[in-house]
């Protein structure tokens, strides 16, 4: 079965090589395009995809507003969002993620990075592309400072502490495996650990509380 896929961007031409570009993928089908924030939000409201693609910057609603909207706090069914920029504009993505975006790529990626990413994300993960990852660490320096990071519910162990800090590396559940010699559902089995005990919602998550807590920094 297909994952489905809504995209919205406000360049057709963007639009369009997105669409094309996801629709050659195996297992993937690009079941809507908006022009706006606003037609994506009713779009994916009605069809309810497995994951949306959005663009920051667009008419009407911009992609952080209509994330938030999709699958910010509060939200009792939110879908998977996952943004897509060419803007070197750091506290857009960060604005993004606290709008509850589970992913983050540059438009500039290739096929089979925005195939994994969409992948991942309909399988409730977030796939982060490296340079993102930085520059949303950098964002977040530059932020104001929140309250205090929430503590895990239980500490970490030495092998969740080195799937951590890989995370909030930018990597993914394969590269990880790789990393640290470990198999793929030793690797999913960490996260999901991971994610219960720090109380975060996604891997973007775990990314933000790693640098809060200064096991990763710039």
């Amino acid at each position: 079965m297909s994952v489905t896929v809504v995209v919205a961007d406000d360049q057709e031409i963007i639009r369009t090589g997105l669409t094309m570009i996801l629709d050659a993928q195996p297992g993937i089908e690009v079941v809507g395009a908006a022009a706006d924030g606003r037609e994506a939000v009713e779009l994916a409201r009605r069809l309810r995809p497995d994951v949306c693609l959005f663009d920051i910057r667009m008419p009407l609603v911009d992609g952080i507003e209509a994330t938030r909207a999709l699958a910010g706090p509060g939200v009792a069914d939110p879908l998977a969002v996952v943004v897509i920029t060419t803007f070197d504009l750091d506290e857009y993505v960060y604005a993004a993620l606290r709008a509850g975006a589970k992913g983050f790529l540059l438009k500039d990626a290739g096929p089979g990075l925005l195939a994994q990413a969409v992948h991942a994300a309909a399988n409730g993960e977030a796939l982060i592309a490296p340079s993102v990852t930085a520059r949303l660490l950098d964002a977040f320096a530059g932020a104001a400072p929140p309250a205090a990071p929430v503590q895990p519910v239980e500490p970490l162990t030495e092998r969740e502490e080195q799937v951590l800090a890989a995370v909030a590396a930018g990597r993914t559940n394969s590269e990880v495996a790789d990393q640290l010699h470990i198999t793929l559902s030793t690797v999913k089995t960490h996260v999901a650990s991971l994610m219960n005990k720090l109380g975060v919602r996604n891997r973007v998550e775990i990314a933000i509380w790693a640098y809060e807590t200064d096991r990763v920094r710039r």
